[in-house]
């Protein structure tokens, strides 16, 4: 149950005055429709109209605050001309411009012969001074409906600033204190405010530096943030190794005999990591670790490896892809190793139905499989193992922890969980997400792989990219062409990439193929097969290519209008190419005018092919939200956080948790108790429930 004191935190925006049908749809379109979705939306910046010039002296281009007299109004003609409001101080005239107004209000705001206080970004116009559509026009006698600090949310269609501003200020005076769960140390050295009071600091500023990532207000409010999700892995982890593992101990045959087979040695990174698995799984504890590894590091040959290990065991091992064409890939690069060391191999996908699905449950079921590859289809409730005793989850970010522990329930004698994942994630957001788990790093990539030459190219240069590409393809080259993503819609990254493979075949024709999202597995599949046969040389594609594909002989990759992707998502379509010995290129397209921040993160990308590097560069560029995408199921949305500036709070957050968790694993003295406030706060109660569920 919620506490009792935070009742008034989830009630009902429809309670705040100004907040009518109209308005909430705005709301919960933007933030939610509870108090504390007003509170935790936090003003992007503030509007400063302390600076109260004379008319003469005032400088252009930012907000000013004038006290003037009204003279006269000079209403418009038509639709297109101004109405001007002409006034002044002893200093000099002042212009007030607006279109389309209701005559009778503005005479009623701004009566000639009286003075008022005006408020807006004065502009020069034809050498005279002037402010178009003033934000306030107040009375002298009532200065306070004009607020010298004036904070700035991020706004939706439909919701004005200070109906939003009205409504957060209404929401803060309704809400209670609440018990203090930090550690009092670190208030005492920080000097923290108080939850409530940094809220209301933020909120209600007295500067610019108290709306500041480094204000004290805003640190204090990571803190919470980040410890109600250190708190809620904790208690994960806690519950999980709570779980009695089983020692998995093999003999080494298995491994040595797809060692025996491979073309190539370990590297160094890989070897380490395959020891740290091992050692887990000869353990007693229960596994819980991710092994984070970069493009084309072999990551998938030590998973091999493990599961080798944990077969030699006596157990059944599982490995869950989040897409189709990903389970295909780790079959494909699996099968003949497996089937040279002797491992039953099976795969397990949506597609499969009817006699032979039912079939392939039953040897799962009866021990036959050793190892079961597949998508989401695994975690069906009438898919039934022998004997579960060991499961990877590949791009763990795709899954929430509700799906790693369904998948672990199929374990009757407990089961050891390796997750996996090729994007590279900056060790600060590695403590955030997967604060409950052990991590392995695999940074070495094998030898013998050749750098991917990168270059930036204006759209405005289309045509000789289509012409080098002509050329390439006359040496049996394959390229992939990526278009862009369009805004957040899948529909409309489906029509650039019709698009763009409609152009493409009518100079090209059948050598051009096209994939995405929308298409049904099959139709998939044999356009991946031609392209892999090399029917097919050029790839069209929406981003569904991204993890996963494997095609040796691809040595060109073409992203169309790159400035619209993240790092992370380039360096992975990037990695597509360079997996065999030719040389590789990656053409990045850009628009023919781009902004800094694309124009940094291209350079990045044409000057490095270190994935944890740009990972790191990807989250000073674009902040933590966006770099996994947190819309993701399984990672928790930040809304205090900022990464950059917050970095130091997180290791704190993580050793404080897990020293709660070790002392009062199911916070029953007094500061668990406020814990448990500040984990049902912010929604982490997925700590919460373990606890309650034992």
């Amino acid at each position: 149950m919620r506490p009792e004191a935070l009742f008034d935190y989830f009630a009902d925006v429809e309670r705040l005055p100004g907040i009518g049908k109209r308005n909430k749809v705005a709301l919960e379109r933007l933030l939610g429709t509870r108090l504390v979705d007003l509170l935790f939306h936090l003003p992007s910046g503030l509007v400063d109209r302390r600076y109260r010039p004379k008319v003469a002296d005032a400088v252009s281009g930012g907000i000013v605050t004038l006290e003037v007299t009204v003279d006269d109004h000079s209403p418009s003609h038509n639709r297109r001309s101004p109405y001007r409001v002409r006034c002044h101080d002893e200093t000099g005239e002042l212009m007030l411009v607006f279109f389309n107004p209701r005559a009778d209000w503005l005479n009623k705001q701004l009566p000639v012969g009286e003075t008022r206080i005006i408020s807006g970004k004065l502009e020069d116009y034809q050498g005279k001074k002037q402010i178009t559509h003033p934000d306030y026009m107040v009375s002298p006698e009532n200065p306070n409906e004009m607020p010298d600090l004036e904070t700035v949310y991020p706004l939706t269609a439909g919701l004005s600033g200070k109906v939003l501003r009205k409504a957060v200020q209404a929401a803060l005076e309704v809400v209670p204190d609440l018990p203090e769960w930090l550690d009092s140390a670190l208030i005492k050295r920080d000097t923290l405010p108080t939850f409530t009071d940094a809220l209301k600091t933020v909120h209600e500023p007295q500067s610019i530096e108290d709306v500041a990532p480094s204000s004290l207000a805003r640190r204090r409010l990571a803190c919470d943030e980040l410890l109600a999700t250190q708190l809620a892995l904790a208690i994960v982890r806690e519950r999980t190794r709570r779980k009695r593992g089983r020692a998995l101990r093999g003999s080494g045959d298995i491994v040595e005999r797809i060692l025996k087979v491979l073309p190539y040695q370990l590297t160094g990174d890989q070897q380490t990591a395959l020891r740290e698995i091992v050692g887990d799984l000869k353990s007693e504890k229960a596994m819980l670790r991710l092994m984070q590894g970069d493009v084309g590091s072999g990551k998938t040959i030590v998973a091999l490896l493990a599961i080798a290990s944990a077969v030699e065991a006596g157990v059944q091992t599982a490995l869950l892809a989040p897409t189709e064409i990903l389970a295909h890939q780790h079959l494909d690069t699996i099968a003949p190793l497996a089937e040279t060391a002797g491992l039953r191999v099976a795969l397990l996908t949506g597609r499969n139905k009817g006699k032979p699905r039912v079939a392939l449950l039953e040897a799962l079921a009866a021990g036959e499989i050793d190892l079961l590859i597949g998508t989401h289809a695994i975690i069906q409730q009438d898919v039934n193992f022998s004997d579960l005793g060991f499961a990877i989850i590949d791009e763990q970010h795709r899954f929430g922890v509700q799906q790693r522990m369904t998948l672990a329930s199929k374990a009757e004698h407990g089961v050891d969980v390796l997750g996996m994942t090729a994007t590279p994630i900056p060790r600060t957001l590695t403590l955030t997400a997967y604060g409950d788990m052990d991590v392995s790093l695999i940074r070495e990539k094998p030898p013998g792989r050749k750098p991917v030459d990168t270059r930036v190219v204006a759209l405005e240069r289309l045509s000789d990219v289509i012409a080098g590409l002509e050329r390439a393809m006359h040496t049996g080259a394959r390229a992939y062409w990526v278009c862009p993503l369009v805004e957040e819609s899948e529909l409309l990254d489906l029509a650039a990439a019709e698009e763009r493979y409609g152009t493409l075949k009518h100079l090209f024709g059948d050598r051009v193929g096209l994939v995405h999202g929308k298409m049904k597995g099959a139709e998939k599949d044999a356009v991946m097969a031609k392209f892999q046969s090399g029917e097919i040389s050029i790839l069209v594609s929406t981003t569904v290519i991204e993890v996963g594909v494997n095609v040796l002989e691809a040595t060109i990759m073409v992203i169309e209008h790159a400035e619209r992707f993240g790092l992370s998502q380039l360096h992975q379509l990037r990695g597509r190419v360079g997996r065999g010995d030719q040389r590789s290129s990656c053409i990045l397209l850009r628009a023919n005018e781009v902004g800094e921040v694309a124009r940094a993160r291209l350079k990045i990308m044409r000057e490095t092919e270190d994935g944890f590097l740009i990972a790191e560069e990807d989250l000073r560029l674009r902040g933590g939200g966006e770099v996994l995408g947190t819309k993701q199921s399984g990672l928790p949305e930040f809304k205090m956080v900022d990464f950059t500036e917050h970095a130091d709070l997180i290791e704190l957050a993580r050793d404080d948790a897990r020293m709660i968790v070790a002392k009062d694993p199911d916070l029953q003295n007094a500061r668990g108790g406020a814990l448990r406030h500040l984990l049902y706060l912010f929604e982490r109660d997925e700590g919460v429930r373990l606890m309650q569920s034992g």
